[in-house]
């Protein structure tokens, strides 16, 4: 089994990064993977946002990538908007998206 880079990026700002966090932790163990492979990092400045290509918070990248990519992937110190798959708006990614990305990752097609 491959353990994907997972790096969860948040501003101080957006209340809802250890909400994410917890998320995250909760899908690796779902996946056998020790939750302190999570790279957590804090945005600060707009240089670190410029940067990391940062598009608010929070935003989970696995392997480099964002699992859901912006729709404006301008850099920016400000709370994320997500839409769940059932249409709703969320300061959280939709679990599914989160679960589906980390299995993507640790299984990729042969």
């Amino acid at each position: 089994m491959n353990t994907p880079r997972i790096e969860l990026l948040w501003w101080s700002g957006c209340p809802s990064h250890p909400q994410a966090e917890t998320m995250l932790a909760e899908a690796l163990r779902e996946l056998g993977i020790d939750p302190q492979v999570i790279e957590s990092r804090q945005m600060v400045t707009m240089d670190e946002a410029r940067a990391e290509n940062f598009v608010g918070s929070p935003t989970i990248r696995v392997d480099g990538h964002d699992i859901v990519p912006a729709e404006d992937p301008q850099p920016a110190l400000t709370c994320r908007l997500y839409f769940r798959r059932d249409g709703r708006p969320s300061p959280l990614p939709d679990p599914q998206d989160l679960r589906d990305a980390l299995r993507r990752a640790v299984s990729p097609p042969a």
